[in-house]
């Protein structure tokens, strides 16, 4: 009885992909169609998707088509392949203002910019693209059942930029005790708290910023160094007051006390 089941099971198979190799080759665009969908319906995005892509041009700008260009978008979402998806999707939600799946294909198209975000060390020329694209279906779809996903999408976005813009005024930190550039560390520290004062950063950004300040009073010139400590004790308070319990608190107090050491010099 097995035997007879996978005998039958082989015969299928070897008709289906007969199926396929004369969809592939036939000139009939209702036969490739139907195909095509079948592939779909399988789970066979990749198969379905080289017909798709013969017959497409064919049906392209015919108002019967909705559904064929439906399934194309979402074979290439589905293969993972999100420029074109992306794209495919953009213009579907475009060509189709009427289409039911019209509301789906933006968010689709949207999130497909998202998927092709890299991680925060790389360029970020496609998670501007994603927030721009997010942003307009929010704008357009207030109330869309796919709003809450959209939203998060943003919230992860802008986080990774915040983390990129952070980590670039981090290195300028980082690099400022070698070559004795504390005042650039200053100015990206305040670029980055200025430009992002939510950020959940902002407690380590405070601290580096007194730090670097600190820094830059110790090593100053004597004729410069009591505005600067007292410019490192401002620093010391802003960071305070933001997290009075900061995890960097120890090391601030620390270094506020070196600072008061210095300044009772130019008490006398």
């Amino acid at each position: 009885m097995n035997k007879i089941i996978s005998f039958l099971l082989i015969v299928i198979m070897l008709a289906s992909c007969s199926e396929y190799q004369k969809a592939i080759k036939s000139e009939d665009l209702a036969f490739k169609n139907k195909i095509a969908n079948e592939m779909y319906d399988k789970g066979k995005y990749a198969k379905a998707l080289r017909i798709y892509e013969q017959i497409v041009p064919a049906y392209r700008g015919k108002p019967n088509a909705e559904r064929l260009f439906y399934m194309f978008s979402m074979a290439y979402y589905n293969t993972k392949q999100y420029y074109l998806a992306g794209y495919q999707f953009e213009s579907f939600a475009s060509n189709y203002p009427r289409s039911e799946k019209r509301e789906e294909a933006a968010f689709l198209s949207a999130e497909c910019f998202y998927r092709l975000s890299p991680k925060y060390s790389l360029d970020q020329t496609d998670t501007d693209k994603a927030l721009t694209k997010l942003q307009s279906f929010i704008d357009t779809y207030p109330n869309s059942e796919y709003l809450p996903k959209a939203n998060e999408y943003v919230k992860e976005l802008r986080e990774k930029l915040e983390k990129k813009a952070f980590e670039i005024a981090k290195q300028y930190y980082t690099i400022s005790d070698y070559r004795l550039e504390y005042n650039a560390a200053m100015t990206a520290l305040d670029n980055f708290i200025a430009d992002y004062p939510g950020t959940p950063f902002k407690e380590e950004a405070l601290f580096l910023k007194f730090s670097t300040a600190y820094k830059l009073a110790i090593n100053s010139v004597q004729n410069k160094k009591e505005d600067r400590l007292i410019l490192a004790k401002t620093a010391y308070n802003s960071f305070t007051k933001f997290k009075s319990d900061s995890q960097f608190k120890d090391k601030a107090d620390q270094m506020l006390a070196t600072i008061d050491k210095e300044l009772q010099q130019f008490s006398k």
